[in-house]
């Protein structure tokens, strides 16, 4: 999101749909409902975005917005889209398979290895950060990325994936 602000916003917004909607689910399917949920708000927010866009700049250049005489009017509604929606479904499909093989290989590494590489690399924690969640040294944090890293490496190639 580049922004701390609407990110919470948005996963505020988010955990409101769960608990409006979902609140008598059983508890182990929470967390994949409100991935779901995340995912189509975050969507949402781009749609919304794209298109007050594409009408507020127009409307806005006839009220007496400053009008540059050089400028094309077709770039006014032109939305920069950071999101991968805007790639072909075969470079989706490919990606979506790319990520599941990374979800399986993630589940052969050991546990700690796993855990530092995910507080890490998913949820871009810091080194302290992560040795204070795990409950060990700094130190052991970098070794468990580092052997979670080659090792998931060392799959991928076996795969032919190269990232």
């Amino acid at each position: 999101m580049r922004d701390d602000h609407l990110a919470l916003d948005i996963v505020q917004d988010a955990m409101l749909k769960l608990t409006e909607k979902y609140s008598t689910r059983p508890l182990p399917e929470l967390p994949l409902l409100f991935q779901r949920i995340l995912q189509n708000t975050i969507r949402d927010f781009y749609r919304r975005q794209k298109v007050r866009a594409l009408w507020t700049t127009p409307i806005s250049s006839l009220f007496g917005a400053e009008a540059d005489s050089d400028a094309d009017p077709l770039e006014t509604l032109e939305v920069a889209d950071d999101s991968k929606f805007s790639e072909p479904p075969a470079e989706q499909v490919e990606r979506s398979q790319v990520l599941a093989f990374i979800e399986k290989a993630l589940e052969k590494l050991p546990a700690r290895q796993r855990q530092a590489f995910l507080l890490r690399y998913w949820e871009e924690q810091d080194v302290a950060a992560a040795a204070k969640i795990m409950g060990c040294s700094e130190g052991s944090v970098k070794t468990h990325c580092s052997r979670a890293t080659r090792a998931l490496a060392v799959m991928l190639n076996k795969q032919g994936i190269k990232l």
